[in-house]
């Protein structure tokens, strides 16, 4: 049936569906005719006129039917698998590739994933959202049609942030590829199944998750939910603060070995893990231990963690010119004058209790790399082998490129003689970045209007984007929508122990998509969430608690057990 014919038949059978049983219509939505078959789709043009910002169209460059497959319980059916490319204005720019999965058992909805760091490859739409529970099907699997794209431009290994030398592929990484790639994929969903879906979300985490703010913020009426992990949302003022650090950390002697990070989590292990009521490896409390813990006086099995006299005199402890460069991380930056998207500064990280890096291997090595890595900042900044900042710490490598390819235009550019706290004559190159990069509209009214919900939640153990910054922005919508209008419509939740997308501490998954879906189709709020650790005590589990909350041990109950746990809110730390 064509697509055409396929709207005439839904035309002239509304008024019997709106008389159908509650059952029979769940079928008649969740089983919808084919449109047009997955060989049909190779080649098919999506024209201009379909994308809402400007592009020269679109085109399938391969359409592939791929059988059922998987794992129980993350099977998933058959399949359309199509590869598209979205064609620039500017003949200079790099396509747009994106790639959609549309289900032969659909269940009328769609799914968007964002990307990370500098984008550059498309993700995986046959996987799982950010954090997503291994227990559960993915998105694919509960018949959603699926898509995403690389933002518009293919990753150069060694230097991800080259893109930016063309203005239409910097508009489409700031967001611009957000919309093109979500209306072109809406073109092709009704030209398969004949209908555009029912409900669309978007989930995404870092970059990602700032992507997943901007398309609430922007297009409100495109998604009616969004899965937002450790959103990078405020990426100009993030960058900065980047520079901050690098900057800090390429001074003389300033440099924290693997065995040095390892010593200063284990400190404030020391310090810290009880504050919740119970030692389990685990900092639950960190606004308590951001308070509290000072590495200058802090003991490590009873020795003191500062080196004697502040000498570099060994592995296992920090000198005084280490610990001076930990304090920049842990503190905010101030700008001198604000950025041209309002932002005026970045706050520190919870430094204290986050894993930095440490001797291991498997996804310890994952975790060394997000954070500081194993060579200190220098110019030209240390890269080893095809990946970017291998070396150099990842905030380094990023703060490098962002710099080069981004502000000053100049690869030759020595990024660690610009001043964030003070940019001088790139002050207004930066402003312009901050209005394309930066997310941080608060007024969500009309997302709300078209019955939107967000599920946000951030690992206080994040090493390259801070809870703080996105405690902050959850204030800051309150305080423009109100308290309660924000309950009703958003959620936000922090993670012990929970690092940058990966953690050898506390390693979380969550079922957020059916908490989404429940909200969003059902009406149910969310009520008592659980994240569970798959990686270093797998299978244990704890409360998801809303922010200001922090779970707290009954003192009683099996530790690695939920419900053992309540969640108690704290003020400590909160401006």
């Amino acid at each position: 049936m064509k697509a055409s014919c396929a709207k005439r038949f839904r035309s002239a059978a509304s008024p019997r569906l709106l008389l159908a049983s509650p059952a029979l219509l769940a079928l008649v939505i969740a089983e919808p005719t084919l449109a047009a078959n997955c060989s049909e789709l190779s080649g098919a043009q999506i024209p201009a006129s379909a994308i809402a910002l400007p592009t020269s169209g679109a085109r399938v460059t391969a359409a592939t039917l791929n059988p059922g497959g998987g794992s129980a319980p993350q099977t998933f059916g058959p399949h359309c698998d199509l590869s598209v490319e979205i064609a620039p204005v500017d003949p200079s720019a790099p396509s747009i590739k994106m790639r959609i999965v549309l289900p032969e058992q659909w269940n009328s909805k769609a799914m968007m994933y964002g990307g990370g760091g500098y984008n550059g490859t498309v993700p995986n739409v046959a996987g799982n959202v950010p954090a997503g529970p291994i227990d559960q099907p993915t998105p694919l699997g509960r018949g959603y049609a699926v898509f995403a794209s690389d933002s518009g431009h293919v990753a150069n290994p060694v230097h991800p942030g080259d893109f930016a030398w063309n203005e239409e592929a910097l508009a489409n990484y700031g967001h611009d590829a957000l919309k093109k790639t979500r209306d072109t994929a809406m073109y092709l969903i009704e030209q398969r199944y004949g209908q555009p879906p029912v409900r669309s979300y978007f989930a995404g985490g870092s970059t990602g998750g700032r992507e997943a703010l901007a398309v609430v913020q922007q297009w409100p009426k495109d998604f009616q939910g969004a899965i937002v992990l450790y959103p990078a949302y405020n990426a100009a003022a993030l960058d900065l603060q980047f520079g901050r650090i690098t900057r800090a950390l390429a001074a003389p002697g300033a440099y924290p070995s693997l065995e040095k990070r390892a010593a200063l989590l284990e400190a404030a292990m020391q310090a810290c893990d009880g504050l919740d009521g119970v030692r389990d490896r685990v900092i639950s409390h960190q606004a308590a231990c951001n308070a509290q813990f000072d590495p200058a006086t802090a003991k490590l099995n009873g020795r003191p963690l500062r080196c004697r006299d502040g000498a570099d005199t060994g592995s296992s402890c920090l000198s005084d010119a280490q610990i001076n460069a930990l304090k920049v991380f842990d503190t905010p930056i101030r700008f001198s004058q604000p950025l041209a998207s309002g932002e005026r500064g970045y706050p520190g990280f919870n430094t204290w209790g986050t894993d930095l890096g440490r001797p291991g291997e498997g996804l310890q090595l994952v975790v060394n790399r997000l954070g500081l890595n194993t060579l200190q900042p220098d110019y030209p900044m240390p890269v080893h082998g095809t990946g970017f900042a291998e070396g150099a710490p990842y905030h380094s490598g990023f703060w490098d490129e962002w710099v080069r390819y981004f502000v000053t235009r100049n690869p030759a550019f020595n990024s660690l003689t610009l001043d964030p706290t003070d940019l001088g004559p790139w002050q207004a190159r930066v402003d312009a970045l901050s209005l394309r990069q930066d997310v941080n509209q608060t007024d969500l009214s009309a997302f709300v209007a078209n019955g939107g919900k967000i599920l946000m939640a951030h690992g206080t153990s994040d090493q390259l984007v801070s809870t703080r910054a996105t405690a902050e922005y959850y204030r800051r919508v309150q305080q423009d929508m109100g308290v309660g209008q924000t309950r009703r419509f958003m959620r936000y939740y922090e993670i012990p122990g929970y690092a940058h997308a990966a953690s050898t501490v506390f390693n979380a998954a969550w079922d957020s998509l059916t908490a989404l879906e429940n909200w969003v189709e059902r009406g149910v709020t969310p009520k008592r969430q659980v994240v569970t650790d798959t990686v270093a005590v797998p299978g244990r589990t704890r409360p998801l608690c809303e922010y200001p909350g922090w779970p707290k041990y009954k003192r009683r109950g099996d530790v690695n057990d939920a419900s053992s746990f309540v969640c108690v809110k704290s003020h400590i730390g909160l401006n």
